[in-house]
This record gives C-alpha cells, structure tokens and sequence, in this order.
C-alpha cells in the first residue's frame, strides 16, 4: 500500500512562492470598502472612536492592516521559520527523515514569501492612501511568544520555538479565513489573505503532523512540561497586541486617557474570549489527539489561561 499524500507533496506545482501573482492595490476601484473587516476591529465600535471623522476612522482601518501584515513578516520569518530551519538542516536536536526535513525548506520558502508580499501590500497602500506606516514594533506577539517560551521551557529552547511556529500554525488558518469571504474589504486585501491561507492550510496540516512526529519523540518529562507551556502560547498567539493601536489612536487625536479607555472598554476583561476559544479549536484538538490533557496539571493550566479541553478529538 502506498503512503497517503503529504500536504506538500505538490508544493512544486501548487505553492504560492512557485506560481502565485502580485497583487496590485488599485484605490480607483475600491471605493467605499474598507481595509480590514470592521468586526476584527474591536476598538472601531467604540464610542469614542466612532465620534472621529470619517477620514480618522478610515485611517484607522488603514493602520489595523499595516498591523495585521507587519505582524505577519514578524511571526512567519522569525517564528515559522526559526523553527523550520534547524528541523530543515538535521540540527534541532531530534532525528527526523529526510522527507520531513525538506517539507520543512519548502514551508521556509512559503513563509519568506508571505513576509515579502505582506510587507509589500503595506508599502503599495501607503504609498496610495498617503497614510504612512507608523514607526512602532509590530513584534508584539513573538515577543510575547518567546517570553511563554522562556519562562516555562528555560532548559529547552529548541522546543519551545517548535511548539511556538505549532501554535502558531494551526492558528493562523482560522484567523486568514475570517478575510476573504467579506465582500465589504478592498479586494486586493482579500486576495492577497485567501493566496496566503491556501498556503497555510497545507503549512496547517504539515504542522500538526510534525505535532505527533515531535511528541513521539519527547520523553515523559519533556511532554509534561510541552504540554503545560502550551496553553500560555497559544494565549500569546492570539491575545491582542496593543501597542499598534495605542499609537493609532493617538494619531486619531485622542489624548491619552481616552486612548486608555477605549483599550480597557475594547480588550479588557474577558474581551474576546469566545473568539480565541473558537479559533484555538484545532490547535487543542491536537493536544488531545496526543493525550495531553491526561498529563498532570495540564487540565488545570489550560484553565489558568481561560482555554478548555475540546469534548471531544474526532474529525
């Protein structure tokens, strides 16, 4: 019997990198659409924020693409690919085959061209709108990534990183579909988010194989302190970044204690907390493909970050 096909067996006919088009912002034919779906923008249905002018609030929408696609160069070139790289060279410490190793250069190539058209559609929009990028750290989450990685993996810093670009890419999927299908977004958003979550669902499926392939590998030890480490990261994955809208909202012209209201009223609490627990549906699913909720205190941990074990792992 032959073995099932790999998600990126045709990586060489169907990859993005391989034959994907530019794709060109036109603002002449986007006229009265916005730049990213208004629903993923919590703080635009604050009150404070709508009693902007039109052309702020616009401005606004603008600066959460140029955060959603900076964020992005960020956590695919040095996340993704700073897992991929040491598993794509024979250096991660565990031994993996051949096949998995160059699965692994070709997601590095995937996530090398998502950063540049990313950066790319940033820059066109820019130059269009008029609307510059601010100069602000778009790193917010693999800074807080790494921080998860650190405080609870110190001795094993090669792992960490590979269950951070894990986390991270069985999440991403979900949150590039919520894009495309949104007729009210400039078009050039939309098919530039529905190129990359064609490339992603095939990174997803690459990386939740390469789950089972690792934690076959991980020893007791090693999986109890994986498995706890995991729900920080996935928190740390999906929690807002606030610095980016912080700085937007002050360039609105909101002082900076309405700017601290809306964040409160925005994002705190339990602010988006179903909606992390929807996205994250697929990442924990695979923990409990693994058993992982089984191990001790990891039940508890995920609790402690307000995400529960699925009910149930069929497909």
């Amino acid at each position: 019997m032959s073995a099932a096909p790999g998600p990126l067996d045709r990586w060489y006919e169907i990859a993005g990198v391989r034959g994907g088009v530019r794709r060109i912002f036109h603002a002449e034919a986007e006229q009265g659409r916005v730049f990213f779906p208004d629903a993923l923008v919590p703080h635009l249905a604050h009150p404070e924020v709508k009693a902007l002018a039109p052309e702020r609030i616009r401005e606004i929408s603008v600066r959460h693409l140029y955060q959603f696609l900076h964020s992005t160069t960020h956590l695919e070139t040095r996340v993704v690919n700073g897992a991929a790289e040491p598993v794509a060279n024979g250096i991660s410490g565990l031994h993996f085959p051949t096949a998995l190793r160059m699965d692994a250069f070709k997601v590095y190539c995937d996530e090398g061209y998502h950063a540049l058209y990313s950066l790319d559609l940033a820059d066109q929009v820019a130059a269009v709108t008029g609307i510059p990028v601010p100069d602000v750290d778009y790193g917010g989450f693999v800074t807080a990534l790494q921080d998860s990685g650190r405080r609870l993996l110190p001795d094993d810093p090669v792992l960490a990183g590979q269950l951070q670009a894990v986390v991270f890419e069985t999440l991403i999927t979900a949150v590039l579909n919520e894009v495309p299908q949104d007729p009210t977004v400039v078009s050039t958003v939309r098919e530039l988010m529905r190129d990359h979550a064609k490339d992603e669902g095939r990174h997803h499926r690459f990386f939740s194989a390469f789950f089972l392939e690792l934690w076959a590998r991980l020893d007791p030890g090693r999986r109890i302190a994986a498995a706890r480490a995991l729900p920080a990261m996935i928190r740390a994955a999906l929690d807002w970044d606030l610095e980016p809208v912080r700085a937007s909202l002050r360039l609105a012209g909101l002082d900076d204690d309405r700017v601290e209201a809306v964040l409160e009223d925005s994002y705190g609490g339990g602010a988006g907390a179903d909606r992390i627990q929807s996205i994250s549906r697929s990442t924990l699913r695979l923990c409990a493909q693994v058993d992982a909720f089984d191990l001790p205190g990891v039940t508890e941990a995920f609790a402690a970050y307000g995400l529960r074990a699925p009910e149930d792992c069929d497909d």
